[in-house]
């Protein structure tokens, strides 16, 4: 396995491209815009030279992991050639039942196609293809480059073969993968997802502020950030989207999103993308100031 096509330019799908062409795959990187596909290779070079500050790469091996990655704009061109696909695109079930409609019908036979989805289901995918024993769930954390987990989704038809392939391909990009089956929110976001929800219920609540209720994560529990600080990193359109598919799946009430997060996505403050969510980005990247809105 050699050629690698990701499919999808933003945040994790740069991730996954650099995290496989710095591991000496070659890497076709497919978007729709060419305006995404410049901006996703100019995060790449970004980290790169991030590395290079820190003395973990060279400006060589920089150059090198650029060179192993090629832009389409043509899906049937970028994957005309691949071992594998990684289905990296917004979170939307339709989008990624349509995705692989296309990602089946034009690569090849012998390709395996996989999904970075944080929750939807790998059965579901796998039904719109010909191939659903070849489908499986390759779910990366943020940043890909540097966290070391990657959930393994198996889903219903999904072979054994295929299975231990990517688990060991996934060792080999310095990576700790391990194997869940396919149920809503798998394993990391069932139990995360909801503990944020919680947290945003902590604030709807009045229980307490937006700093008092990550510092008591942070400081009691250990966490590195907090989880209100979390949700903005992830984005509050993905959380919500995530809840919304385990509340779906699930029928349990405990998994319906916060009526704050709701109305929060719905008002465009989605969280470090947006510039704010529950902390303000205005001046920094850091969730150092929080958010008018909660003061």
């Amino acid at each position: 396995m050699k050629n690698i096509t990701v499919i999808g330019a933003g945040t994790m799908g740069n991730g996954i491209a650099h995290t496989f062409a710095q591991s000496g795959f070659n890497v076709s990187l497919v978007d729709i815009s060419q305006e995404a596909l410049d901006r996703g290779i100019g995060t790449i070079s970004k980290n790169l030279d991030r590395m290079i500050a820190k003395e973990k790469i060279t400006e060589a091996d920089k150059n090198q992991t650029l060179g192993n990655i090629t832009s389409f704009t043509d899906l049937k061109e970028g994957v005309s050639q691949a071992d594998l696909v990684v289905e990296a695109a917004t979170e939307n079930v339709d989008l990624k039942l349509k995705i692989f409609g296309q990602m089946d019908e034009f690569a090849p036979a012998n390709c395996i196609l996989s999904t970075n989805t944080s929750s939807i289901s790998i059965t579901q995918i796998a039904a719109v293809t010909k191939r659903p024993e070849k489908v499986i769930g390759m779910h990366f954390m943020n940043p890909v480059p540097i966290m070391k987990l990657v959930e393994i989704i198996r889903g219903y038809s999904t072979g054994d073969d295929v299975t231990e392939t990517i688990m060991s391909l996934s060792q080999k990009l310095g990576k700790t993968p391990t194997e869940v089956n396919d149920y809503p929110g798998f394993v990391a976001n069932r139990i995360l997802m909801p503990m944020i929800n919680e947290a945003i219920e902590t604030l709807y609540n009045g229980v307490a502020g937006v700093e008092e209720i990550d510092t008591v994560m942070k400081l009691g529990m250990a966490h590195p950030m907090g989880p209100l600080q979390l949700a903005d990193f992830i984005g509050l359109d993905v959380c919500l989207s995530i809840l919304n598919v385990m509340h779906d799946g699930f029928k349990n009430p405990k998994y319906a999103p916060c009526p704050l997060l709701v109305n929060m996505v719905m008002a465009g403050k989605k969280g470090v993308k947006s510039g704010e969510g529950f902390y303000d980005y205005s001046e920094s990247r850091k969730a150092e100031n929080v958010s008018a809105s909660f003061k």
